[in-house]
């Protein structure tokens, strides 16, 4: 879980202990809640590696703003990739759908596998453009991007193995974003359109009745 979770947790908990009584609020009972709490939190964090915070997160009031931004997010990936010839798979919104899809994830799309591990020089700024095309689409709506880390984790691994030096893949990667957000910019109107789409059939625990890919088959 991470820190910012943590905090709000514990400001929670901190909260219902002080004020709880002024409102009538058994201590025995505030008792019970801290400890129910912790306990589900270290259960989430030690099983399903904070996947039930974010299902939950999901699902309560704002949850939906949530869900648009990783529906955002995996409509870069899939506009840049049709955009660079690679035809992009089934995309998973939110961790249900990721749950669904077997995947430990908030958000998803699938790529095609590249045909080496070594890429080419070119290959490897097709694909620096692909994987950064989530953060930049982020950028381009909210001026920041919160997603990504997957993302960065992968083109790194794909620059270390292709041999060029780590200024390279460091130039090529700042010039593959600014390329990605303007053009993304310029297909504002598509990008909005994509992500409505993916919203619309993204799962949570409020909207069950929406059936995965595979309930479709």
């Amino acid at each position: 879980m991470s820190p910012v979770r943590i905090g709000v947790v514990v400001a929670l908990l901190t909260a219902g202990a002080v004020f709880g009584p002024s409102i009538g609020l058994s201590p025995a009972w505030i008792t019970v809640l801290v400890m129910t709490t912790l306990v589900g939190v270290s259960v989430d964090a030690a099983f399903w590696d904070g996947r039930g915070g974010h299902l939950l997160a999901e699902a309560l009031p704002g949850g939906r703003e949530r869900l648009r931004r990783i529906a955002l997010h995996e409509a870069g990936h899939r506009l840049v990739a049709t955009h660079e010839g690679l035809s992009p798979g089934p995309t998973q919104v939110g961790t249900l759908a990721c749950l669904r899809a077997g995947r430990q994830a908030c958000g998803s799309t699938e790529l095609p596998l590249p045909e080496s591990a070594k890429l080419s020089l070119e290959d490897l700024r097709r694909w620096s453009r692909v994987l950064l095309a989530g953060m930049a689409a982020e950028v381009v709506v909210h001026g920041e991007s919160e997603g990504g880390a997957d993302d960065r984790r992968l083109l790194g691994r794909l620059w270390g193995l292709s041999g060029q030096t780590a200024a390279t893949a460091q130039l090529e990667q700042r010039r593959a974003r600014r390329e990605v957000e303007q053009w993304l910019r310029q297909k504002r109107s598509d990008l909005d359109d994509e992500c409505a789409t993916l919203l619309a059939e993204a799962p949570s625990l409020r909207r069950l009745s929406v059936p995965s890919p595979a309930d479709v088959a």
